[in-house]
């Protein structure tokens, strides 16, 4: 089954979303960071990795505006 740009684009969003998660219950539990922290760290990641991202438009590295 080939997938669409538009169900990648999708597919990709879902992964950013799962590893910002899994970084802020991973900070709350394992690295016993205050939940305020956690949260704000999570919320950093899933920007961040879509800025890396050379491939995404609409902004970052990959954007066409400079």
């Amino acid at each position: 089954m080939k997938l669409s740009k538009k169900h990648k684009a999708a597919i990709k969003s879902y992964l950013r979303a799962v590893a910002a998660s899994g970084i802020t219950v991973g900070l709350a539990i394992a690295g016993d960071v205050k939940p305020e922290y956690a949260v704000l760290l999570g919320a950093i990641v899933a920007p961040v990795i879509k800025w890396l991202d050379p491939k995404e438009g609409a902004y970052g590295i990959g954007s066409s505006e400079k």
